[in-house]
């Protein structure tokens, strides 16, 4: 294998220097994997955002959705002033018709009663749908809002994250704000009003039993109120878990054929079984306190339910009053039970909100664009001056490297795994920025430049390439989804493309499944580079673009990459020497540094570390067979330490 290409760049952990570094990152990562799914090491705790700064984001969402919102408390409204009615109805009812034995308004009660109940049911569907909508309304906007943010991110952190975590926090996490913009909030405010309301007048039918009642409930409030403060963290824990085991489990399916070909079918269904009890013991957890806080409502009815027979034995209130007085009680009490159910969905809400703002509040790799130069037309120079680069402190991964890469040349980097060329391009790509130097295009600091403007000039061809689960016409056009068919036709004709392609029943409408499954290595990496080719940039990236083709198609596609190259600025990094002879620079890296330069016949007749690997290159060639996209670059002769036999003879002598 090379240096690994881009990929180690673009998804390999925090770099150390060179090839070991990502490896021993790559390590580190799949231990917090592993941690994170077996539970097999504890991950440092962070603490929670303090509930204020929770709270203003849920405040931004509510104004946002004001309007429905607004709508639906007024919905609510007249759904509670209804429920007063069957209370009021029914004390009548009691002293008129039963006591009194008046049967005079009698079709009057019924009548109302039924009036109150239809309105009551539609309000209420009125009031699911409207919210209902406003809560997917809000969901979508908000995972439209942390999809686009996370988009923007700096690679380095989509290096050290998994996919499944990513995901989580779109979907996931986005889901629980339906708690705050759907019926749980505004049922909240309801209840509460209702609540206060049914107060005052069982305050006037009888104040002191009142009193004790309204004692007992507090209680419950402020046990409720505790219970919720120990959920939110298992709430948020919860979150992360799921999205851990997601990223395992997707982790494992992607790579289906690996696992079966070492027959690990077990040792991943083991691993997703520790991911799948560390979830089950969080949800065990929050059930168990959210039960706790329902049976301690049922208490606390029964203890409201003791209050009232002890207080209305001498109370000397009518039978009438007394029903009145039941049924304000429960309407009073009702939603305080209810927030043991609506308290935990606004918590899943705030823990949601916890997630998403801790992505949001990470700095996007454009945040600055805005303050930005536009960049118009390029020629494509790329130049690089005194760069310096560490991906940890104090270990060099590029020393002072300086050159220059005219507009329309090519330039190739050759070197030992872990010399730096990937790096050097993932810094000409703008994936990662010099600690000191500067990288300029036709004279202009590309730190100065806006992100976007410059990567819309860059193509693309890494060693292992990626394609979407779509058609072949559409991973071609990735690039320019408008291009017509016939665009993507001559650029797949150019990348020899074509020729598999019409072999195929459905043509550029085949579908290529999941990463290009359905096709041969060597027919993604044609595909890839027709890509490339229809987008047509000024600065062309190739990464062993010819690694995964056999000799045949190697040696057809040599011109048609000779094209892609012509008139743009193209970076190359090859093993095989040969793939370069015709480059216009090429720089020999070692250890971070430009150790040679020059062309082929230069560094040829040179005989220095280019004629070195060259040589042996060759040989290697020539008495041993080579894997498409093998890394067989020698490294550098060691000197040998002399031979004890043959010093101590000499000393003998």
């Amino acid at each position: 294998m090379s240096e690994g290409g881009l990929k180690s760049t673009m998804r390999g952990g925090m770099p150390g220097s060179g090839e070991g570094g990502r490896n021993a990152a790559a390590a580190g990562n799949h231990a917090a994997i592993g941690a994170g799914v077996g539970g097999s090491a504890t991950a440092p705790k962070k603490g929670l955002p303090p509930l204020e700064s929770v709270w203003r984001e849920a405040k931004d969402l509510i104004q946002e959705h004001r309007g429905r919102l607004l709508i639906g408390l007024l919905i609510l409204s007249v759904n509670r002033s209804f429920a007063f009615v069957i209370p009021y109805t029914s004390k009548f009812f009691i002293d008129e018709v039963i006591t009194e034995h008046n049967n005079e308004h009698m079709s009057l009660f019924i009548l109302v009663v039924a009036v109150a109940c239809v309105v009551q049911a539609l309000s209420s569907f009125a009031l699911a749908q409207l919210l209902g909508v406003a809560a997917q309304h809000a969901i979508s906007d908000m995972r439209r809002s942390v999809q686009e943010h996370i988009a923007r991110l700096p690679v380095n952190f989509f290096d050290s994250t998994q996919t499944g975590v990513l995901i989580s926090r779109i979907m996931t996490d986005a889901d629980g704000i339906r708690n705050l913009i759907g019926t749980g909030l505004v049922q909240l405010i309801g209840g509460v009003v209702t609540a206060i309301v049914s107060l005052g007048i069982l305050f006037y039918l009888n104040w002191k039993m009142t009193a004790a009642n309204l004692i007992v409930l507090s209680t419950f409030g402020i046990g409720m109120a505790m219970a919720f403060k120990r959920l939110r963290p298992r709430f948020r824990e919860r979150a992360k878990i799921q999205g851990e085991v997601t990223g395992r489990l997707g982790e494992s399916m992607s790579g289906i054929r690996v696992v079966k070909s070492y027959t690990a079918e077990r040792r991943e269904a083991l691993a997703f079984t520790r991911g799948a009890h560390r979830l089950l013991r969080n949800v065990s957890t929050t059930m168990t306190g959210v039960s706790a806080v329902t049976a301690f409502s049922t208490i606390i009815i029964g203890v409201t339910s003791i209050v009232i027979m002890i207080f209305s034995a001498d109370s000397g209130m009518k039978p009438g009053d007394f029903m009145l007085y039941i049924l304000l009680t429960g309407l009073m009490a009702a939603p305080i039970i209810e927030l043991a159910s609506i308290g935990t969905q606004i918590t899943e809400a705030f823990a949601g909100l916890d997630r998403i703002r801790e992505v949001k509040r990470m700095a996007t790799e454009d945040a600055e664009d805005a303050q930005r130069a536009p960049l118009g037309e390029i020629r494509g120079q790329i130049e690089f001056r005194g760069v310096n680069f560490e991906y940890v402190p104090g270990v060099p991964v590029l020393r002072d490297v300086s050159f220059v890469a005219p507009a329309g040349s090519t330039t190739a980097l050759v070197g030992s795994s872990g010399s730096g060329k990937s790096t050097l391009i993932s810094i000409a790509m703008t994936f990662n920025q010099a600690q000191s130097g500067k990288v300029l295009l036709d004279g202009r600091d590309l730190s100065e430049i806006r992100l976007r403007d410059f990567r819309s000039h860059l193509g693309v061809v890494l060693q292992e390439n990626f394609l979407f689960a779509g058609t072949i016409g559409e991973n071609i056009a990735f690039a320019r989804p408008r291009a017509s068919r016939e665009a993507i036709r001559a650029a797949a004709k150019i990348a020899h493309a074509d020729e598999f392609i019409e072999k195929f029943q459905e043509g550029y409408d085949s579908l290529v499944g999941e990463r290009g499954v359905k096709l041969s290595g060597g027919q993604r990496q044609r595909i890839a580079i027709a890509r490339a080719i229809l987008a047509d940039p000024k600065i062309l990236i190739l990464d062993e673009a010819t690694s995964s083709l056999d000799s045949e198609s190697e040696e057809m596609i040599q011109d048609g990459l000779k094209s892609l190259r012509h008139g743009r600025t193209s970076f190359v990094i090859a093993h095989r020497l040969s793939t370069i002879r015709s480059a216009d620079q090429i720089l020999v890296l070692e250890e971070g540094r430009i150790v040679e330069r020059g062309t082929h016949e230069e560094l040829f007749a040179a005989n220095g570390r280019y004629r070195q690997l060259h040589d042996k290159q060759f040989k290697f060639e020539s008495n041993r067979y080579i894997n498409p996209g093998e890394d067989f670059t020698p490294e550098p002769e060691q000197p040998q330490p002399p031979n004890s036999l043959t010093a101590t003879r000499g000393r003998m002598m």
